[in-house]
């Protein structure tokens, strides 16, 4: 067989070295360039999240804990579940791990909420607009399927280690789940309701507010769901590049091979993971109820 069909024909090593050479040079000039200004726009972002964790870890824990459980009560009408989240959240507390779940716990809340401040008008732009769907679905499937350690990179050269670039690269990752289930959501929505809702003289923004979102709110929740998840999971990873919680005891033991330590930390991360899940799902299904 000829060679040439064994080998690819690929660039030549000094070619490549070139290529790559280049792609970084220019980005350490944008990131020198851009750098600061950039993180001074995120700076309103960086005390919003140091105040909020400030207040979890000054707060004492028996109110958090009656916090939460008011909330969860609130969210599933469920004592199975409210009785689950007061024994997780005691438990990490017993095993020392209390403060670092209240940064967990921070950083998870503001990057979920800017990401649905951010994803919902883009899924509900997406639904109105066949083009913008178009040139916004590629970018999502980017974002889905890169590597959640390339996206540490980027931020780290632009902006350094700490607790901005950590809540960057959890936004990026996060957000694609629920842009994409609100434009779902949406797009399902029986023509004939949309139809009913024109005869009756509603506008767009009423449409919108009274008859789609509401209609598309399984859908929605099920992203904001899947959002919860996908940050929680990015924030452990983004331990590496500074951001304190759950995740630094995690790299640590990954690192010194403690098992204890990782196992503890783990499992208060999956206990995290499942009462956001349980939570989040049942006020899902009761607000779907009620309307």
């Amino acid at each position: 067989m000829p060679e040439w069909l064994l080998n690819f024909p690929a660039m030549t090593p000094d070619a490549l070295r070139s290529v790559t050479r280049s792609i970084d040079a220019g980005y350490l000039s944008f990131s020198r360039a851009f750098g600061d200004a950039i993180e001074s726009f995120f700076d309103p972002l960086l005390l919003l999240l140091i105040w909020f964790e400030q207040i979890l870890l000054r707060t004492p824990w028996v109110i958090i804990l009656m916090v939460l459980v008011l909330i969860a009560y609130g969210a599933s009408r469920n004592l199975r579940l409210v009785a689950g989240v007061l024994i997780a959240f005691l438990l990490i507390g017993y095993f020392g791990m209390w403060e670092n779940t209240m940064r967990t716990l921070a950083i998870i809340l503001v990057c979920t909420v800017i990401a649905l401040m951010i994803g919902i008008p883009t899924g509900i732009w997406m639904s109105r607009s066949d083009r913008v769907q178009a040139i916004i679905t590629p970018v999502l499937d980017v974002m889905q399927t890169m590597p959640i350690f390339v996206y540490l990179i980027p931020v780290v050269m632009l902006l350094g280690l700490g607790k901005i670039p950590g809540m960057l690269a959890v936004v990026v990752y996060a957000i694609p789940p629920v842009i994409r289930l609100t434009n779902l959501g949406i797009r399902l929505v029986d023509k004939d309701v949309i139809e009913a809702a024109d005869a009756f003289g509603a506008g767009t923004w009423q449409k919108l507010a009274r008859v789609q979102l509401p209609l598309a709110l399984p859908n929605i929740m099920a992203g904001i769901n899947q959002t919860i998840m996908m940050a929680l999971s990015m924030v452990v990873i983004a331990s590496m590049i500074g951001v304190k919680g759950l995740g630094q005891p995690v790299l640590q033991a990954v690192t010194n091979q403690y098992f204890a330590l990782g196992l503890f930390n783990g499992l208060a991360v999956v206990g995290l993971a499942i009462v956001f899940d349980r939570v989040s799902q049942s006020y899902g299904k009761r607000l779907q109820q009620h309307r």
